[in-house]
C-alpha cells in the first residue's frame, strides 16, 4: 500500500519518504529469515482460528521528538529514524541513515509492546514472560543525536522481576504500565496472571515496593453485590488497568486519620467479567501509599450480562470527570462517565454504617459502540465460515486530542472521537438537577467511529495483526503511523478534524477579541472624557492651592528664607545706586574734558600753500618732459623685446 499522497508542505516531506526507508527493508529481511512455516502460515490457512503467538497484536513502535523508534526483535535493538532535520524544516534525509540502539543485556523473551516512560529517559520492553527497561543514551553534537551520531550505540538494560518470572514459570504478564509521575523515580506497574498488581522501582528492580492483591477483594473491599462472593470460585481475574489524572482524595482511603486530603492517582482495574475496581496510589512519600480497593463500581443503567463477560482493555481519558472506555473481545466499546454515587442508592442505604461507602463512584454508561472487526460480505452471499470474529482490543490515547482515542486489534485499526464531551461538561457545570436528561444528551450526540485500517478483509482470511502504532504530533496536524505484519509503513494524516476544531476555536477567539476591542474602545472614550474632566479639576485645584499657600505665607509672623534673601538684596540696592551715581559723574566729567580738547584742536588755523602762475607753469612743463621721456623709454623697451623674440 502507498503512503499518503503528495506532501502538503515542507513539514510533511517525511510522510513521503518514510515508507521507503531502509529500516523497513531490514525488518522485512529479518521476517524472511524466520522459519518458512511461520511466515507462510497466515496465507496458507483458509479457516479462521485464533492467531499463533507470533501473530499477536503488537506495538513495538514509539516516537520521541522528531524520531521514530522501531524494535528489531531479531537483533534485540531499536532502529531510530529521524523524521526531520535539526532545523525542523522537514528536509529529506538519505534513506539509509538511521541509528541502532543495541541492548547490552538483550531480553530472553519475545517483545510484544514497548512503552516510553513519562520522563522520556527509559523504554519498557514488555513480553508475556517478563519485562526489561532500556535506558536511552545521552545526546550531543550538532544534530543532538545519540552519542554524537554513532551508527551503533550500546544501551544498558535493567530486567524487572527477573527472579520472580524465572521461579514462577506458570505466571504470565497480563498488563504493564509506567507510574504516571514525571517528578519521581521511574516505577513500573505489573499485572500478572496470579491476580496481583506489583509496583517496582528501577532502583530495586527485583523487589516490589508495593503489592496489591486483587484475589482478596471480597474480604478487604466493599462488596456491593451479593453475587460477587462467587467471583473468585469462577476464576475471574483482572485483565487490564489504567491510571486516571491526579486527584485529591481523603486520607481515610489510605487508612490514615485526619480530614486532610492527599494527592494520588486513581487506578481503575478491569476484570474479565466486566467489573471495574478502583484504588488510589500515591508514591510521593517512600515507600508510598496504596489505598483500599473499592468496588466493584456499580454501572448504570444495569444490564443482565453486566455489559459482557469478555472485557479485555480499559482506558481513562484525561478529562474531568473521568471517562472510562471499556473494550470487549467481541468489539464492544462502553463509554462510562465516572460520577459520585447517588444518595438514594439502595446498597448505600443498607450499609450506611460504613463511612467509605460514600466514596465509591458509579459508572454511568453513556453509550455503547460496536466495532466492525471484520468486513462483512455483501447481502445475499452465503458465508460458509463463522462470522462471529473476536479478538483482544488495545486502546491508545491520542496525544493531541483528549476527546479521541484509537483501537488496535488483530483485524486492523479504528479511531473513535467523543463529540459529546464538551456538552457533557456544560451539563455538569450547570445547576440542573434532573439526571434523566443525561440520557437525552446521549441520544442527541453520538461518537464517530472511523475504520482506519482493515487487515482482515474477508472472513476466510487469517487476520494480520499490526506490529506498530503511533501518533506523531505535528504543528500542521497529527499523523498516524501503522506498521503492518509485513513491516509495511502506512501513514494517515489526522489533519482535517483538527483543523476544523482549530478553525472553530479561532473563530470563537476572533469574535471574543472583537467584543473585547469594542468594549475597550468604549472604555477608552469614557476614560478620555474622565481624564479631561480630571485635568480641568486638577488645574483648578492647583490654582486654589497656590492662592491658599500665598495667603498662608503672607499671614506668617516670621520671614521665610527667600524673603530674608530678598530683604538683603533690597538693603544692598541703595549702596549700589550710590556707586553707580559716582561712576556716572566721572564719565560725564571725562566727556566734557574731551569735548573741550576737540574744540581747541578744531579752532586752530589750517596751513595753506599758494603757487604763483610761473610756478605752476614750471611744474607742468617738468611733468610733461618727464612723461615724454617715459614714453620714449617704454618704446625702446618694446623694440628690444621684439628684437630679442625674433
Amino acid at each position: 500500500m502507498a503512503a499518503a499522497e503528495g506532501p502538503v508542505g515542507d513539514g510533511e516531506l517525511w510522510q513521503t519518504w518514510l515508507p521507503n526507508h531502509v529500516v523497513f527493508l531490514r525488518l522485512r529481511e529479518g521476517l524472511k529469515n524466520q522459519s518458512p512455516t511461520e511466515a507462510e502460515k497466515p496465507a496458507s490457512s483458509s479457516l479462521p482460528s485464533s492467531p499463533p503467538p507470533q501473530l499477536l497484536t503488537r506495538n513495538v513502535v514509539f516516537g520521541l521528538g522528531g524520531e521514530l523508534f522501531l524494535w528489531d526483535g531479531e537483533d534485540s535493538s531499536f532502529l531510530v529514524v529521524r523524521l526531520r532535520g535539526p532545523s525542523g524544516g522537514g528536509e529529506e534525509p538519505a534513506l539509509s541513515q538511521y541509528q541502532r540502539l543495541l541492548c547490552i543485556n538483550p531480553p530472553l523473551f519475545e517483545i510484544y509492546q514497548v512503552l516510553l516512560s513519562p520522563t522520556q529517559h527509559h523504554v519498557a520492553l514488555i513480553g508475556i514472560k517478563g519485562l526489561m527497561v532500556l535506558e536511552l543514551p545521552k545526546r550531543w553534537g550538532k544534530n543532538s543525536e545519540f552519542e554524537g551520531g554513532k551508527s551503533t550505540v550500546n544501551c544498558s538494560t535493567t530486567p524487572v522481576a527477573e527472579r520472580f518470572f524465572t521461579s514462577s514459570t506458570s505466571l504470565t504478564l497480563k498488563h504493564a504500565a509506567w507510574y504516571p509521575s514525571e517528578i519521581l523515580d521511574p516505577h513500573v506497574v505489573l499485572l500478572t496472571s496470579d491476580n496481583v498488581i506489583r509496583i517496582y522501582s528501577l532502583r530495586e528492580p527485583q523487589t516490589p515496593t508495593n503489592v496489591i492483591i486483587l484475589s482478596e477483594a471480597e474480604e478487604e473491599s466493599l462488596v456491593l453485590n451479593k453475587g460477587r462472593a462467587y467471583t473468585a470460585s469462577l476464576g475471574e481475574t483482572a485483565v487490564a488497568f489504567d491510571f486516571g489524572p491526579l486527584a485529591a482524595v481523603p486520607k481515610t482511603l489510605f487508612g490514615q486519620n485526619g480530614k486532610d486530603e492527599v494527592v494520588a492517582y486513581p487506578l481503575y482495574i478491569l476484570y474479565e467479567n466486566g467489573e471495574t475496581f478502583l484504588t488510589y496510589i500515591s508514591l510521593l512519600h517512600s515507600p508510598g501509599n496504596i489505598g483500599k480497593l473499592l468496588g466493584p463500581l456499580p454501572m448504570h443503567p444495569a444490564a443482565e450480562d453486566n455489559y459482557g463477560y469478555d472485557a479485555c482493555a480499559v482506558l481513562c481519558l484525561p478529562c474531568v470527570p473521568n471517562i472510562l472506555v471499556i473494550a470487549t473481545e467481541s468489539g464492544m466499546l462502553y463509554h462510562c462517565v465516572v460520577l459520585e454515587g447517588e444518595e438514594e442508592d439502595d446498597h448505600t442505604s443498607e450499609k450506611s454504617w460504613d463511612s467509605r461507602i460514600d466514596l465509591i463512584p458509579s459508572l454511568y454508561v453513556f453509550e455503547c459502540v460496536e466495532l466492525e472487526l471484520a468486513l462483512k460480505l455483501a447481502s445475499g452471499e452465503d458465508d460458509p465460515f463463522d462470522s462471529d470474529f473476536s479478538c483482544p482490543v488495545k486502546l491508545h490515547r491520542d496525544p493531541k486530542c483528549p476527546s479521541r482515542y484509537h483501537c488496535t486489534h488483530e483485524a486492523g485499526v479504528h479511531s473513535v472521537g467523543l463529540t459529546w464531551i464538551h456538552k457533557l461538561h456544560k451539563f455538569l457545570g450547570s445547576d440542573e438537577e434532573d439526571k434523566d436528561s443525561l440520557q437525552e444528551l446521549s441520544t442527541e450526540q453520538k461518537c464517530f467511529v472511523e475504520h482506519i485500517l482493515c487487515t482482515k478483509p474477508l472472513p476466510c482470511r487469517q487476520p494480520a495483526p499490526i506490529r506498530g502504532f503511533w501518533i506523531v504530533p505535528d504543528i500542521l496536524g497529527p499523523t498516524m503511523i501503522c506498521i503492518t505484519s509485513t513491516y509495511e509503513c502506512l501513514i494517515w494524516p489526522l489533519l482535517v478534524k483538527l483543523l476544523c476544531d482549530q478553525k472553530k476555536k479561532q473563530l470563537e477567539d476572533l469574535s471574543y477579541c472583537r467584543e473585547e476591542r469594542k468594549s475597550l474602545r468604549e472604555m477608552a472614550e469614557r476614560l478620555a472624557d474622565k481624564y479631561e474632566e480630571a485635568k480641568e479639576k486638577q488645574e483648578d485645584i492647583m490654582n486654589r492651592m497656590k492662592k491658599l499657600l500665598h495667603s498662608f505665607h503672607s499671614e506668617l509672623p516670621v520671614l521665610s528664607d527667600s524673603e530674608r534673601d530678598m530683604k538683603k538684596e533690597l538693603q544692598l540696592i541703595p549702596d549700589q545706586l550710590r556707586h553707580l551715581g559716582n561712576a556716572i559723574k566721572q564719565v560725564t566729567m571725562k566727556k566734557d574734558y574731551q569735548q573741550q580738547k576737540m574744540e581747541k584742536v578744531l579752532s586752530l588755523p589750517k596751513p595753506t600753500i599758494i603757487l604763483s602762475a610761473y610756478q605752476r607753469k614750471c611744474i607742468q612743463s617738468i611733468l610733461k618732459e618727464e612723461g615724454e621721456h617715459i614714453r620714449e623709454m617704454v618704446k625702446q623697451i618694446n623694440d628690444i623685446r621684439n628684437h630679442v623674440n625674433f
